[in-house]
């Protein structure tokens, strides 16, 4: 498999169903609602998340076509975060994908709202009829979602994260932080993904694993881009977290401990999906490219 080209064709996947979905003129969205929707999430981002969910159901026997609404309810999530995340309440950007960042464009209420709306409507389409996925299936992954993406998840890391600021956190800390701010979302597309296409308890198990050290990995490749000021890889400022005192991995082990952190995570992941055999090709390959972004 090339990976590039795999990552672009389940990319060019998720962008038309996420413009399908949003575009539906039954959802009776409000015009300028709909256009700060649009504007976070249809943007040509890396659609980690959504392809992750696409690779691992794959990996597991699932169908793209069946698997893609809930790899684009995945994303929705993801960008509804990324519009909260800027705000000046939290991590106060003015650029995110290399362009302003919502609230900069809509204002903060319409922002805040708008990631309101990706939220809601990530669920509501988690929820809707048909698809050919047994409903305890959709269940699960509807549970996954939710417990990724809430105050034990995702949530609570964010606030973990701004707590943390200035302290110097060690490494266990900086790890609990982003296990949950950016891990939980990572580790629950994969584990949606096998659960989606009826993977087995080994399956699953291997999934789990690996989507844990990926979300992991993922997490250190944007702090050391953020540190070494690689700005055309991050879309956003340079050095922004170490002028908010932000609890990092280079803060913690030094740029050189956090790559050689990262290699190991890499090695880690890519061992734990090796019972997939050839199935597990794009998984192997998104592990790569996660970690190559700042090696």
């Amino acid at each position: 498999m090339e990976i590039d080209g795999y990552l672009r064709d389940r990319a060019a996947h998720v962008e038309a169903e996420l413009a399908r979905r949003l575009a539906d003129p039954e959802r009776g969205i409000e015009p300028k609602l709909l256009e700060a929707m649009c504007y976070s999430t249809l943007d040509a981002g890396k659609r980690i998340r959504p392809i992750l969910l696409l690779a691992s159901g794959e990996a597991c026997g699932g169908s793209l076509t069946e698997l893609l609404p809930f790899a684009c309810a995945v994303e929705m999530v993801h960008c509804y975060s990324l519009i909260h995340d800027d705000l000046p309440s939290m991590d106060d950007d003015d650029f995110r994908r290399g362009r302003p960042s919502n609230h900069k464009v809509f204002g903060e209420a319409v922002a805040i709202l708008a990631g309101d709306g990706l939220l809601t409507e990530a669920f509501a389409l988690l929820a809707a009829p048909g698809g050919g996925i047994e409903p305890e299936r959709r269940i699960a992954a509807v549970r996954e979602l939710a417990t990724a993406a809430g105050a034990g998840g995702m949530v609570g890391g964010q606030v973990a994260d701004l707590l943390a600021e200035g302290t110097g956190a060690p490494l266990a800390v900086v790890e609990s932080i982003h296990r949950r701010k950016t891990g939980a979302l990572l580790r629950a597309a994969v584990r949606m993904g096998g659960l989606l296409a009826g993977g087995t308890e080994a399956e699953l198990e291997r999934l789990d694993a690996y989507g844990g050290l990926i979300g992991l990995a993922f997490q250190v490749a944007d702090d050391l881009l953020d540190e070494t000021g690689n700005v055309a890889a991050t879309g956003k400022h340079a050095a922004r977290d170490r002028a908010r005192g932000k609890s990092t991995y280079p803060s913690a082990l030094g740029v050189d401990g956090a790559r050689d952190r990262l290699r190991g995570l890499l090695a880690q992941a890519i061992a734990e999906i090796e019972g997939f055999g050839p199935r597990g090709e794009a998984l192997r390959g998104i592990a790569g490219r996660v970690a190559s972004r700042a090696l």
